[in-house]
């Protein structure tokens, strides 16, 4: 009997705690299945959102492929709104601006690449649109404002070689032939993992040195580039 009493007295005791915590038990699995469902469904909405994006990305692609200017820019406008959160809004800001480049509208592509370079947040895609906007700087004839783009870069990393290069197309621009030179030269001497065009840079590097224009002082005792071909 007094097993018998002890294992009652032990049950008794358990619904008592039960009574006592069983709301608060049944709040915490609540709570629980609560939250990985709301965590299943902000994935899959997530995945949802992404495909879409890509899916509207997919159409621009497609809208310039078939020369639909018109389409392209809309669609872009519509992935803005929609989906302003996504990848896919810098990556279409991007392909449309070279159209706009293509097109002969700078003012529109230097809108595009402006917004890219100071609002994206994949740190590749501002380097990506700030050498752009530099190239379109220098074509509307304003070197000195592309140099102030690049410059505003302190530390370029993995695209140091690619400011250097376009640093010099606009220093070439300006008429520093010399400096331009010497950030080609720097260029293409760093170019070991084959980043840039050497080909071009080699063009560009014989055309100034064939002008009579010296090497700069640090590589004055290194050859020339011999141009490709």
């Amino acid at each position: 009997m007094d097993d018998y009493y002890s294992e009652q007295e032990q049950w008794e005791r358990v619904k008592a705690w039960l009574r006592e915590n069983g709301l608060w038990l049944i709040a915490g699995i609540l709570i629980g299945i609560g939250a990985l469902v709301g965590w299943r469904w902000w994935e899959a909405r997530v995945e949802r959102i992404a495909q879409e994006a890509s899916g509207r990305y997919e159409q621009v692609l497609e809208a310039l492929g078939r020369g639909d200017r018109t389409r392209s820019q809309t669609l872009v406008d519509e992935l803005r709104r929609d989906y302003a959160s996504s990848p896919y809004v810098d990556q279409a800001d991007l392909v449309i601006a070279r159209s706009d480049v293509e097109a002969g509208e700078l003012p529109k592509a230097i809108e595009r690449l402006t917004r890219v370079m100071n609002g994206s947040k994949d740190a590749e895609l501002q380097h990506v649109a700030r050498l752009r906007l530099a190239r379109v700087q220098i074509a509307q004839g304003n070197p000195d404002t592309a140099l102030a783009t690049l410059a505003a870069v302190k530390e370029p990393g993995a695209f140091a070689l690619r400011y250097q290069a376009v640093r010099g197309d606009a220093l070439y621009a300006k008429g520093e032939r010399a400096a331009a030179l010497a950030e080609y030269q720097a260029a293409r001497a760093g170019d070991t993992d084959g980043v840039l065009d050497a080909a071009l840079l080699d063009l560009k590097i014989a055309d100034l040195v064939a002008d009579g224009v010296a090497p700069a002082p640090e590589t004055a005792d290194k050859p020339a580039a011999k141009p490709a071909g």
